[in-house]
């Protein structure tokens, strides 16, 4: 079973039988469908099905020449309602399954994003005309969290906003600058790290890493697309599985300024959320390119 399957209310599933009727249920009541065919000519098909405000279960596999459809793969999914980015995606196949991780760089993150394609479908789709590559494509991310803590926000004044804004542009300007192959913006880069460094460093004798640490999206352990992630509430509601009716809650995060919906189990939430306080959890980090 699907590890992250109980972050959208489907914490019941505790068997293979019960794994098996969630499928069918896909399969027969599905909110979209997708098939085309693939580089290596076979009929890829996804099917999708909602069972919260855009939260759900999706389905992929292959159609025979007897127009039999045979499951590969499922996962959980859910998309997200903003744009978190709008770059070039590196986009790859898994060498086991038809399913594609992309990839890209974010300036605001100082790293590489991967992420799990959630329109697979329309992505096969894209390729086969070359588009997939063409442009650069307006990424919407989304997460999944197995568990997840509410923290208070860090108090800052009006200056304190503005001077963290011009630092957080001036630091976008140098990592672009030093992706161009700029050596004078490197090495600003560098001293900057280092002055953080050491700021920390001094601080954290006298107080807790979460008054000095405003907010940041780290790789977690050996999974490319898992992320320790701690960001700004700016949007929360709480829905039900309607199938479950399970609590989840769906929590729009801004993490280094990047906005990421994350979709959690109502009971696995430590903490009250409000908009402005801030949520820390591990994600596994999906998102929808906009073709």
């Amino acid at each position: 079973m699907h590890y992250y399957l109980r972050s959208i209310g489907f914490g019941s599933i505790q068997t293979i039988e019960d794994q098996d009727l969630l499928i069918a249920d896909v399969l027969k009541k599905y909110d979209y469908k997708k098939v085309v065919e693939n580089e290596e000519h076979q009929m890829f098909a996804q099917f999708s099905k909602e069972y919260a405000q855009d939260a759900g279960v999706t389905v992929c596999g292959y159609y025979d020449s007897e127009n039999l459809f045979h499951m590969e793969h499922y996962y959980p999914y859910m998309i997200g309602s903003q744009t978190s980015a709008c770059t070039n995606v590196a986009v790859e196949r898994s060498a086991s399954v038809e399913s594609y991780n992309g990839a890209f760089e974010d300036s605001r993150v100082g790293t590489t994003l991967i992420f799990q394609v959630v329109n697979a479908g329309d992505y096969v789709n894209d390729r086969q005309r070359r588009e997939a590559f063409d442009s650069a494509k307006p990424v919407a991310l989304s997460g999944l969290a197995e568990y997840g803590t509410i923290l208070l926000p860090i108090k800052k004044n009006e200056e304190q906003m503005r001077k963290e804004e011009k630092r957080q542009q001036k630091r976008n300007s140098l990592y672009n600058a030093a992706a161009r192959g700029d050596e004078d913006a490197m090495n600003s880069l560098t001293m900057e790290d280092f002055d953080v460094y050491t700021t920390v460093t001094r601080r954290i004798k006298n107080e807790d890493v979460y008054s000095i640490v405003d907010s940041y999206i780290m790789p977690y352990g050996l999974e490319c697309n898992l992320y320790n992630i701690l960001g700004q509430i700016t949007d929360f509601s709480r829905e039900r599985n309607s199938a479950t009716n399970e609590p989840i809650v769906r929590l729009t995060v801004e993490a280094n300024g990047i906005p990421i919906d994350i979709c959690i189990h109502g009971d696995d939430l430590t903490g009250e959320p409000e908009v402005g306080r801030r949520f820390k959890s591990v994600v596994w980090l999906e998102g929808m390119l906009n073709f």
